[in-house]
């Protein structure tokens, strides 16, 4: 039987900078109330030096997880990154990354998969792992949101905010450990509502794309919301039913930190109390691709080997899925 691919260390990097809601209600027509009751959101955390990117927080948290872990950078086979605001559009954040942390033995890329960053990626890590071809891998999420969110649309920018989570991937010694099943989808339907309109090959950046402030997130969140809602509970129930899963089973449900009644939607779907639902959004706000991750880092030693979670998310793209995980390790 092959091994499974488990999670055997994580670790993370936040910016020390924290945007409060009574700041960017000085910034925008909004207020903590207005944030808090359709968001969730109380802070947020925010990259501001100039010169570093995605990389850079990549880079702290691959380091802080290889000492951890008493990693050597020769030792690991791989490294992926998953992310929606690279360093630039070439070379992949991947390669920039090993290159800060002395990674020299690794191949790698980024995965653009939006919100569902980190789902999609340990899923398509896990084939590589129980195949022998790898066997320490590094999965990278990291997001600089801030960089592509405008500061005057009042509907975006208290969503959204900027971390780095490392994970140290292995074959698991256990084969009821780690990754067990996902179940993972795309909707293009999805590039209508959730885009950064100009920078890529369709929309090249010129003096009028900026002037246009086409360069930032644009969302239509009603429709976003309803999506996200019905896709995220559908998907979550989906893999439960298909492994004869109950709440009793369940030990946390990994949510991704999009909007907090999306997150309790899901949860109520699954049918589980409130406290197996895992949520962070008050603290961090939206970091896309990093929030399970940065869930996972912030909720590690709740967690006891053997563990049941079911990991769920849903992104730009549409792209959304449900992972089937028991936890590898007690903290």
């Amino acid at each position: 039987m092959r091994k499974k691919a488990v999670i055997t260390g994580i670790e993370a990097y936040l910016p020390d900078y924290i945007l409060t809601n009574d700041e960017l209600s000085t910034m925008v027509d909004t207020t903590d109330e207005w944030i808090m009751t359709r968001i969730g959101v109380k802070e947020r955390r925010i990259l501001k030096e100039d010169g570093l990117g995605t990389s850079h927080m990549g880079a702290e948290a691959v380091s802080r997880l290889l000492k951890k872990t008493g990693t050597s950078p020769d030792e690991v086979d791989m490294l992926i990154c998953a992310t929606v605001t690279p360093d630039m559009m070439f070379p992949a954040t991947a390669n920039i990354i090993c290159d800060k942390v002395g990674i020299m033995n690794a191949w790698g890329y980024d995965i653009n998969a939006g919100c569902s960053g980190f789902i999609f990626t340990l899923s398509s890590v896990a084939p590589i792992i129980e195949t022998g071809r790898a066997k320490k891998v590094v999965i990278v999420t990291g997001e600089r949101m801030s960089s592509i969110i405008d500061y005057q649309d009042r509907t975006t920018c208290p969503l959204f905010g900027d971390a780095a989570v490392a994970m140290l991937v292995e074959p698991s010694e256990d084969d009821n450990l780690g990754l067990l099943d996902s179940i993972l989808h795309v909707d293009g339907v999805g590039r209508q509502y959730l885009y950064q309109k100009a920078g890529g090959s369709l929309y090249p950046s010129s003096e009028e794309s900026v002037r246009n402030r086409e360069h930032f997130v644009y969302q239509d969140g009603q429709v976003v919301f309803k999506y996200a809602v019905s896709r995220m509970a559908d998907v979550s129930v989906e893999i439960m039913d298909k492994h004869n899963l109950t709440a009793k089973d369940i030990a946390f449900l990994v949510p991704h930190q999009a909007n907090l009644r999306i997150i309790e939607a899901t949860g109520k779907r699954m049918g589980l109390n409130r406290e197996k639902i895992l949520i962070n959004i008050q603290k961090f706000g939206n970091t896309a691709g990093t929030s399970i991750p940065l869930v996972l880092w912030e909720f590690e030693k709740n967690f006891k080997k053997g563990d049941t979670l079911i990991l769920s998310a849903f992104g730009a793209g549409f792209t959304w899925g449900a992972l089937y995980y028991k936890w590898g390790y007690n903290s």
